[in-house]
Formats: structure tokens, sequence, C-alpha cells
């Protein structure tokens, strides 16, 4: 029995979409069962849980709009508008992760970074409705772009059509490079921060006697594992979805699905060592595991 490429990344897709949900599912579990208990999270766990809320809305909307997409030939408009709105917060809060981490763990001495290290624990509420309000915007901009075009596009006109058309690409690569563009270079500026901080951390140590547990070092190094290797998974996910909704490149539609896989694979594997690199999360699923054993026993 063969199956068809399509076939086979459709399958691929949908287990991969599916782990996500449930990765991302399981720790706005265990955040959400820790606020109740606590009635309080830390400033990076509550990012960690938006985020991982947001993602299991974009991975579902992925899901329907894909499937959609690929039995009626079009995807569903309000689902594409609930997906730009979703897709745009969870871009802005990985990049605000990414800064708390660089804030909280660099070791420069700059009177900058004092303050922002003193503030922004206190800011992430905001920075989390800053979050909303830009999806918001970016949902808002979407619905008007299609609503005017579609409008203008229905008059008798080839040459004034055409030019409607040109205009409509060109704002939506406007549009994609504000949204997901400046995110992103926020997120590379906090790695490139925290690689100088670092490097400078390291020069400051060759002076002194080094120390057994040296826990500045010991957070660089695991904050930057973290964020270096989601930052080529990142940055294909950004320049994939940039060149998709932009229409660049003439996805075939049997090879849409390959895209979309690859599209949507560093973004749950960002899922994964966020999971994994947190102490919480591996308590969590240890104790899971070992009530699942349990039971099985």
């Amino acid at each position: 029995m063969t199956f068809s490429p399509t076939v086979i990344f459709v399958v691929i897709f949908c287990v991969q979409s599916l782990a996500a949900v449930l990765q991302n599912g399981f720790m706005v579990a265990v955040l959400g069962m820790e606020w109740v208990r606590s009635q309080a999270l830390p400033a990076g766990d509550m990012i960690v849980a938006w985020l991982a809320a947001f993602r299991v809305c974009l991975h579902g909307l992925a899901i329907l709009n894909n499937f959609l997409n690929f039995m009626f030939g079009s995807s569903n408009y309000y689902f594409g508008t609930l997906w730009d709105f979703t897709n745009t917060v969870t871009c802005w809060l990985t990049a605000w992760l990414a800064v708390f981490y660089c804030v909280k763990i660099s070791s420069f001495s700059h009177p900058v970074f004092f303050w922002l290290n003193w503030r922004i624990s206190r800011s992430v509420p905001r920075l989390l409705l800053g979050s909303l309000i830009l999806g918001g915007l970016s949902a808002i901009s979407t619905v008007t772009g299609n609503t005017v075009t579609s409008q203008m596009m229905a008059r008798e006109n080839c040459t004034f059509n055409y030019r409607v058309r040109v205009f409509f690409q060109y704002y939506h690569r406007c549009h994609a490079m504000l949204m997901s563009g400046t995110p992103f270079f926020l997120f590379l500026l906090s790695i490139i921060l925290l690689m100088f901080s670092l490097y400078w951390h390291l020069g400051q140590m060759r002076h002194h006697r080094p120390r057994p547990h040296d826990h500045s070092t010991q957070a660089h190094t695991t904050a930057l594992k973290s964020l270096a290797f989601f930052l080529i998974f990142y940055t294909s996910y950004v320049l994939l979805l940039s060149i998709s909704t932009t229409h660049v490149i003439t996805i075939y539609s049997s090879w849409r699905w390959a895209w979309e896989v690859i599209t949507y694979t560093g973004i749950s594997l960002h899922s994964t060592i966020l999971m994994l690199s947190s102490p919480k999360m591996r308590r969590a699923l240890r104790m899971k595991f070992s009530s699942l054993c349990v039971a099985g026993s």
C-alpha cells in the first residue's frame, strides 16, 4: 500500500500539532494549579503560562484553518483573523520572555540594566496587556485591509484591479514585517546581549579565583542554550511565515503540508525546551509518570 507525500505530511502535521497542544496544555495546567494554590506566580512563569496558553490556541487554529483549506479549497475568514491575532500575541510573548531572561540574568553594570532589572518584574502584567493590544491592532489591520481590498476588487476595471492587487501585496508585506519582525528583533537583541554578558562575565572570572558553583555562569549558559537553540527554529518560523503570508513564493498544494510542518516545527520544539529546562515542569512530569506507573501496576 503506497501513500502520497501529501498524506504523509498531513499525518506528521497532525501528530506534531497535537503533541504541541498537549505539552503546552500541560504547562498551562501546572502553572495554573500553582497560581490557584499560591494566588500568585513569578513574573517569568506568568509569561510562560500566557505563552503556552496562546500556543495551544495557535496550534488548534492552525489545524482547523489548514483542514478547512484542504477540504474546501479556502480557509475560513474568521479563523484567519483569530490566527493572526493569536500569532501576533505569541510572537510578542516570545520576545518578552527573551527580554525578561536577558534583563534578569545579564551581569551588565550599566544603570539602565539596573533600572530594567528593578522594573521588569512589575511591568510584566503591562507587557502581557500590551501584547493583547498589539494582537488586536494586528487583527483589526488585517480585517480592514481585506475588506477594503475586496470591495475595491469588485470593480470591473482590469488596470485598477491589478493596482489594488499590488497594493494589497505591499500592504501585507509591511504588516508581516512590522508585526513579526519587531518582536523578532527584540528576541535577537536579547540573545546578543546575553552572549556579550556571558563573555564579559567569563573575562571577569579569569581575574578572580574560580568558584566551584558559579551560579551566574550556570544561569547564563542555561538561558543561552535555550534561546540559541530556539533562535534557529524561530528564525525559520518568522521567515517561512513571512514568505507564506506575503505570497513572495507560490506554494503548490502538493507541498503545502510539508511547508506547514517545517513552519511549526520551531515553536513546537521551543515548547519542549521550555518544559524540559524548567525544574518545576520536570518535577511535575516525574510525578505524573510515577502516578501513571503506580496506576498501571
